[in-house]
């Protein structure tokens, strides 16, 4: 089922709700959103928590506010400032240059504070504690990253700074599609890096993973949560391969599947009933599973 997580419940919590709607232990997510994020976050049920990880794996669609003139120590609104150089005189086409220099297929080192594991512990608890992290880049792909709206505001300067200093910043609105793994964070920081005035993200709204959008998202504040069957799922989100009986048995029993073309490197499988029972990959000329959902 497709959620629209409120702001300031993690994506745990989400989780721990929905499992005391709906009666059961066995629920998972797709794709951590912060706290402070807001939108689609794709719940399994069941047998379809299996499903989670090869979903989480698809593209997904922001739409956020930047600001730029700040840094902080989180690269979101809820860490403190660590610097604050201002956006004075900050011209829309120095923005876009900058812009298309993270677009694409990109090195994006993730932001200290999100939850890839250094040492067996999460990047954020290390952090948060005071130690010093240092993630890796890793390739993203960033197929869009534009500014939507744009506006110059003056505030009031860091914390220790004098109550009447004025310091100029720039809000951005800002669309993004992305390949999994990329951090919206980030590149509110990468931004401000490549514009000499330090940036991070204020607001944050998912608005599709996959096929996935806001449209078909639920309140968890309902009456009662809607869960979508895990077959339908399936053949929404990944090329669908229909066997007759006897292969259908094969695949039971996870069995490979000989002189079996698929129609692309990850099948969903079908029975003749229509129900979902593997995911295989290609392997030669004939298709192995990956993962089997029935017995």
């Amino acid at each position: 089922m497709v959620v629209d997580k409120p702001a300031g419940l993690t994506s745990h919590q989400v989780v721990g709700r929905a499992r005391r709607q709906l009666g059961t232990r066995k629920v998972g997510h797709a794709g951590t959103l912060d706290p402070m994020a807001t939108g689609v976050l794709v719940l399994g049920v069941g047998r379809a928590t299996r499903l989670l990880g090869q979903l989480s794996l698809t593209d997904k669609a922001y739409q956020a506010t930047i600001r730029l003139g700040q840094a902080t120590l989180t690269d979101d609104a809820e860490g403190e400032t660590t610097a604050a150089a201002g956006a004075r005189g900050l011209s829309q086409a120095s923005i876009e240059e900058a812009l298309a220099g993270l677009r694409g297929g990109i090195e994006q080192v993730p932001s200290a504070v999100s939850a890839i594991k250094v040492g067996g512990v999460r990047s954020y608890a290390r952090v948060r504690s005071g130690a010093e992290v240092e993630l890796a880049a890793r390739p993203v792909t960033v197929s869009r990253f534009e500014v939507l709206a744009r506006r110059d505001a003056t505030i009031t300067g860091p914390a220790g700074e004098p109550p009447d200093r004025a310091l100029p910043v720039a809000d951005l609105d800002v669309a993004v599609e992305c390949s999994s793994g990329t951090y919206v964070r980030a590149l509110a920081r990468d931004l401000g890096a490549a514009l000499g005035t330090g940036g991070h993200l204020t607001a944050l709204r998912r608005t599709r993973v996959g096929p996935f959008t806001l449209v078909e998202a639920q309140s968890l504040d309902g009456d009662a949560l809607t869960v979508t069957e895990i077959s339908v799922v399936a053949r929404r989100c990944f090329p669908a391969l229909d066997l007759d009986a006897g292969r259908a048995a094969a695949v039971r029993v996870g069995r490979r599947l000989a002189d079996t073309a698929l129609p692309a490197g990850l099948t969903a499988v079908f029975d003749p009933d229509g129900r979902f029972l593997a995911l295989y990959r290609p392997d030669g000329a004939d298709a192995v599973p990956e993962a089997v959902f029935v017995g």
